[in-house]
């Protein structure tokens, strides 16, 4: 199976979801975005790393397993989104030591956030994006990763989901294909990526 480079889009924060936020990755040769929703802590720990110039006053979790790393001359060589089961992404970390690969059992969200301090490249599986992936016509995302989207990250914990949307329980299993694949175009197109996230999900379940 063919892998694709994916590069990090952006961060949304979740409207229906009470502290959660939505990490979208674009493929680098193409125009499809892989929306895959984070919690409150990943979300801000990928944010720190994108931002260079935010240096926290103690090492973050994967501030500490980089450190630990780079002590023992372990690399992270790059990162493998490597399957999709009920919504639920599993990825790999690649690493390398003395010359020897290892494969390492990973959440997506810690992968990633990982592969940004190690500076590593991200991928995923073309069968993964054919899936999982949603094709923009048109968006108005600008591809400079510390735009606005990325704002709501880096506030502080305690102020994650003040504001809870009236869908924070929506489910979709009530609706048709075809509303859903409605749902899906009208979610897209209102860059709820976070909504459109789960809805993709639920068109995944029936169709696989």
């Amino acid at each position: 199976m063919s892998l694709v480079k994916l590069t990090i889009k952006g961060i949304s924060y979740s409207q229906t979801q009470n502290g959660a936020y939505a990490l979208i990755l674009n493929e680098v040769d193409g125009e499809r975005k892989l929306p895959i929703v984070i919690g409150a802590f990943e979300a801000q720990s990928i944010a720190i790393a994108l931002e260079k110039e935010i240096k926290p006053p103690r090492p973050l979790t994967h501030d500490l397993f980089k450190n630990f790393a780079e002590r023992f001359d372990i690399v992270v060589k790059q990162v493998i989104i490597h399957k999709l089961v009920d919504g639920v992404f599993y990825s790999s970390i690649i690493c390398e030591r003395d010359k020897i690969e290892e494969i390492i059992d990973a959440r997506t969200s810690d992968a990633i956030a990982l592969a940004l301090r190690f500076s590593a490249p991200i991928f995923t599986y073309k069968n993964i994006l054919d899936k999982a992936g949603i094709y923009l016509k048109s968006s108005s995302m600008e591809p400079n990763p510390q735009s606005d989207e990325l704002s709501g990250a880096l506030t502080p914990p305690e102020t994650f989901g003040i504001e809870e949307s009236n869908q924070a329980g929506e489910t979709y299993t009530k609706h048709s294909l075809s509303e859903l694949h409605e749902l899906l175009e009208g979610a897209v197109q209102d860059e709820d990526y976070e909504k459109a996230a789960k809805i993709r999900d639920e068109i995944s379940k029936r169709e696989s």
